[in-house]
């Protein structure tokens, strides 16, 4: 994450312009928040209450998710900056507070995770280079969520013949294309999931027309009037991701980390083509509920529907980055009426969304697990411990975790437990009980 005086003004930008749209109840980027606003804006809650919630709700995963994958890539995350602005705006006294203290949050994040990184980097133990092996797995984990969201929705038989048939497609299908064993690999079960829930509701005619989503028009207008501020938010957004400073969620971010540390322009490219294709499948799986929560709340998400990173991943240059993310926006405030209807029509389609979400959690903390072991032991190999003392101590830190009532999320704990192993390692060889190897 290279610090410049660009970075930090559309960082400080972006935390200013997030913060009051927060004060302003017209987006938070925490679904558990946006239901609560309606209670201020209409009298039904205080302030400072809302602002105690907004607080609880967030502050766990600032410190774990938000803190802890910005360490292990370098790169900011929503997580650390929205969440926080979540929290800023909502708790300012006047709308003209919280975009200062948005950007203050903004600059100090920017400067703290580089200087912390910077750090990191000068010690014994290379802690920054075993960390690039925490995301070495999350394309290829990510890639199985359909088959385990299909488990979930339709049960194992249906779920074992995808797996068999993904496998397939896996294995052959690079062989006659030039698309890839993970792009095939979800490709397929995308396909298919879509194809089973419309097959559930053709048969079931009577309950996917009922049409049971209650669309709250004056909401939908509420958040139509507020569409400029929102589209700055979202040409912002796009910015950051474009700049190579900002990463929009855990499927992205590690390789994004890495795609940004390669020298081979031509591999750099392909992967961030990666990213970007896992980055708007996501997005697609959490349109039924930001819809939802925004057309029955009148709030919406300070990213939208999550496209404008994708945007931001792959446009040519910051300029055509901040006019597709205005567009984005534009676009999706004004089909967030029909889009809501046709959720209505097709129930296994929403249904689906829950499970698609649980699923990708799912497969990204196997994955973010698997690679933060190896992450772990790799530290481990450079000093006399080996790589068997690198993974004992990485799995005690999950363990306890675990043990303890997780404390620190699924998510998060393989990236902290890598970063704690790095540092205890480096504390040893300082104490003379690890030398390098």
């Amino acid at each position: 994450m290279e610090f410049s005086i660009v970075n930090v003004i559309v960082v400080m930008l972006v935390c200013a312009t997030t913060a009051f749209l927060s004060h302003m109840g017209m987006a938070v980027f925490h679904d558990g928040i946006r239901p609560v606003i309606p209670e201020y804006i209409e009298g039904r809650m205080h302030r400072t209450e809302m602002a105690s919630i907004a607080f609880g709700l967030s502050v766990g995963f600032i410190a774990s998710v938000g803190i802890g994958n910005a360490l292990a890539t370098n790169l900011l995350n929503p997580w650390l900056l929205f969440l926080a602005t979540d929290i800023i705006g909502i708790a300012s006294p006047k709308k003209w507070i919280a975009p200062i203290l948005g950007a203050i949050w903004g600059l100090l994040c920017l400067t703290g995770i580089g200087g912390v990184n910077a750090v990191l980097t000068g010690m014994p133990v290379d802690l920054i280079t075993a960390m690039g092996d925490v995301g070495n797995y999350v394309v290829t984990g990510f890639a199985i969520f359909p088959v385990i969201a299909i488990i979930m929705q339709f049960g194992m038989k249906q779920g074992g013949l995808t797996a068999v048939i993904v496998l397939i497609f896996r294995f052959l299908g690079p062989r006659f294309s030039p698309i890839s064993a993970d792009a095939w690999t979800m490709m397929v079960g995308v396909i298919t999931l879509v194809v089973l829930c419309i097959v559930k509701d053709s048969q079931n005619k009577k309950d996917a027309g009922q049409g049971d989503l209650n669309i709250f028009s004056e909401r939908v207008a509420r958040i139509r009037k507020n569409l400029p501020f929102l589209m700055v938010a979202g040409a912002l957004i796009a910015l950051a991701c474009n700049v190579r400073i900002f990463a929009g969620s855990d499927v992205s971010m590690f390789d994004l980390s890495r795609a940004y540390a390669m020298t081979d322009s031509a591999e750099m490219n392909s992967l961030i083509r990666i990213v970007a294709t896992n980055e708007f499948m996501r997005g697609l799986s959490f349109i039924p509920l930001i819809a939802t929560t925004a057309v029955t709340t009148g709030v919406y998400g300070v990213a939208g529907f999550t496209f404008v990173y994708v945007a931001g991943y792959l446009s040519p240059n910051p300029i055509v980055a901040v006019i597709l993310g205005a567009v984005i926006i534009f676009v999706e405030v004004m089909l967030l009426g029909f889009i809501g209807k046709f959720l209505g029509n097709f129930p296994s389609m929403r249904d689906a969304s829950d499970n698609i979400r649980s699923s990708m959690n799912t497969c990204v903390e196997f994955a973010l697990l698997i690679g933060s072991v190896s992450a772990c032991c790799t530290m481990g190999a450079s000093t006399s411990a080996g790589a068997a003392g690198g993974f004992i101590i990485g799995g005690m830190i999950y363990l306890i975790n675990e043990m303890t009532g997780r404390k620190i999320m699924r998510m998060a704990i393989g990236p902290v437990a890598a970063i704690a192993t790095g540092l205890i390692l480096n504390l040893t060889y300082l104490l003379g009980i690890t030398p390098l190897v």
